[in-house]
């Protein structure tokens, strides 16, 4: 029995629909809850403490040779009677007809090459804990921005990652990227990577907090959270089917910073047709629109954050059906001004 681990107690059923569900011990809250709620008070102290106790509950599992296979903020559980945090839902978590050649997991935090079709492995679990790594450091779910779950398979096969938040300890922020490269045999193995993350641990125990802050270097910004992002959708673990997909790649910094400099995705679904002809109708429509999403934009992690209810705010007022796959082409949603927008180093 790893104390690192939730303790399934047995099978319950529930009476009103039959399903089946596990018996865990009593825990306060996930780890994506906890964030939203406390992230903007965290000192890098206590961020670098739920890394360290996270791996260390992979490398008990790891260990045993078990893959946990479904890694996401959900299921990493923290218990307010001893301050710490526990992984729960082993990998046998999921339905039992799942098609074959599918994959069940939380889209975000499956490593390229499961995505790919190759079978999950320990390097699996690895990149799936950088993509936690992240999001402990920036607060917020990774791949938040994103409803289109073949745009975002695509991407993260071809080497996208999420934006790096300022403010990193450089430590951290070496590990984390070592952990998602694309290839898997590049990856640290899991005895090494606790190691390096308890030396992280260690290291910023016998040093103030504002010391391991001046350190980071500033990388790119997302410099506050915005907690209120039940408006946006929460991914959850689900079947996923891919086909076709070509071998994992890291992209360049170049390509990254061109990726994350571009517009976001905005899912209003139906028809783009429709939105083109009422613009062309209403060029007063067409301004206050184009102003709007500017604004959007300027912020682009935070905004796109909870965008769901500032469009749905904004946009039903004009009657629009926007099209998601749609809008990367449209260049009406796309200024001259858009191309050239650069955000501030003190942003």
């Amino acid at each position: 029995m790893y104390e690192e681990i939730v303790r399934c107690n047995g099978l319950t059923q529930n009476p009103s629909n039959g399903n089946y569900m596990l018996v865990i011990d009593r825990m306060n809250t996930d780890l994506r809850k906890y964030l939203q709620q406390n992230h903007n008070q965290l000192t890098w102290k206590e961020r670098i403490k739920i890394t360290y106790e996270i791996t260390n509950a992979l490398c008990s599992i790891h260990e045993e040779n078990a893959i946990h296979r479904d890694l996401h903020s959900g299921n990493i559980l923290y218990s307010e009677i001893n301050d710490s945090w526990y992984i729960s839902d082993l990998g046998f978590c999921g339905p039992a007809d799942k098609p074959t050649k599918s994959i069940y997991g939380n889209l975000p935090y499956i490593a390229p090459e499961v995505i790919a079709g190759r079978e999950y492995t320990l390097a699996s679990d690895i990149y799936s804990v950088a993509m936690l790594m992240w999001e402990i450091s920036s607060g917020q779910p990774p791949f938040i921005n994103y409803e289109n779950d073949y745009y975002l398979a695509t991407n993260i096969i071809n080497g996208i990652r999420p934006r790096i938040v300022s403010e990193i300890p450089l430590e951290y922020k070496s590990l984390m990227e070592q952990c998602w490269n694309a290839n898997p045999s590049e990856r640290l193995d899991t005895q090494t990577f606790f190691d390096k993350m308890s030396e992280i641990h260690l290291l910023c125990q016998n040093r103030p907090d504002e010391l391991i802050q001046s350190k980071a270097k500033k990388y790119s910004g997302i410099n506050e959270i915005n907690s209120n992002y039940t408006g946006s959708r929460l991914f959850k673990s689900k079947v996923h089917q891919f086909e076709n997909f070509p071998e994992p790649k890291n992209a360049t910094e170049e390509e990254q910073e061109a990726f994350h400099s571009k517009s976001y995705c905005f899912n209003i679904p139906y028809n783009i047709d429709d939105f083109n002809n009422r613009v062309l109708e209403d060029n007063n429509s067409k301004s206050n629109l184009s102003k709007e999403f500017n604004e959007l934009q300027i912020n682009d992690i935070q905004n796109n954050y909870n965008r769901e209810e500032i469009l749905s705010q904004r946009i039903m007022g004009h009657h629009i059906n926007i099209d998601d796959d749609g809008i990367y082409n449209n260049p009406n949603f796309h200024s001259g001004e858009q191309d050239e927008f650069n955000i501030p180093d003190d942003f």
